[in-house]
């Protein structure tokens, strides 16, 4: 039994990583598709797929297509109860859920002003109001979670869930830009980026490169966090 994950890239698309963690730190079974989201075939790529239109898509061994990340991780969750990807307190596990739906629909400036990218920290970025909020909401929400869990360090709920799989390219924005985030919230960014299926996918991920930058940035370069150990 087989999952097959459709990704558009390794260094630029957050929503392909919180596709492939979902199967990858769940220890899922699955194979890896890429389209051409930056040579434009993608449309013609992901046309076997329809209605599907965006990154990432999972084929489930059926044969049944899901797009959209919230529906694969209800999905994966429904048919792997044994594989935890919700913490087991009801309370913990509808705010996990929560928090993760937030995210996916949620922190446009973040997510537009901020793409994220594995390779280096930018220097000098001037985070806009809006991002600024952003932040202050994602400040917000990661307190009421270790509120619920009662966990203050590690991932949020305690054990490694979903919410934490959704938060992981956030936690890529804020290192990779250098935002303006509480100790806390840095210490957990960090702790989701170090984790060694991330940096196993980042190593992938520098193996490509892209001509032209499909989102260059005027600004001094840092060594990513864990290159510069």
């Amino acid at each position: 039994m087989t999952y097959t994950l459709y990704i558009g890239d390794r260094m630029f698309s957050s929503w392909s990583l919180r596709g492939w963690l979902m199967l990858e730190k769940f220890s899922l079974p699955h194979q890896v598709q890429l389209v051409g989201l930056y040579s434009g075939t993608m449309a013609q790529d992901l046309a076997p797929l329809a209605p599907a239109r965006l990154v990432p898509t999972l084929r489930l061994p059926d044969g049944t297509v899901v797009g959209e990340t919230m529906a694969m991780a209800e999905t994966l969750a429904e048919r792997h109860p044994e594989a935890g990807m919700w913490p087991q307190d009801p309370a913990a596990r509808a705010t996990a859920r929560w928090l993760s739906a937030e995210m996916a629909a949620g922190f446009g400036a973040l997510r537009s002003e901020c793409p994220m990218q594995l390779r280096h920290v930018w220097q000098g970025f001037a985070p806009s109001a809006p991002v600024l909020k952003d932040l202050d909401r994602i400040e917000t929400l990661f307190a009421h979670a270790r509120k619920i869990s009662g966990h203050s360090t590690g991932p949020l709920f305690g054990d490694y869930c979903l919410a934490d799989v959704f938060y992981t390219p956030v936690a890529a924005r804020i290192i990779g830009f250098n935002l303006p985030v509480s100790e806390s919230t840095r210490s957990y960014c960090m702790t989701l980026l170090d984790d060694p299926a991330v940096r196993a996918w980042r190593a992938l991920a520098l193996q490509v490169q892209y001509d032209p930058d499909p989102y260059p940035q005027d600004l001094a370069q840092l060594p990513w966090p864990s290159d510069a150990i």
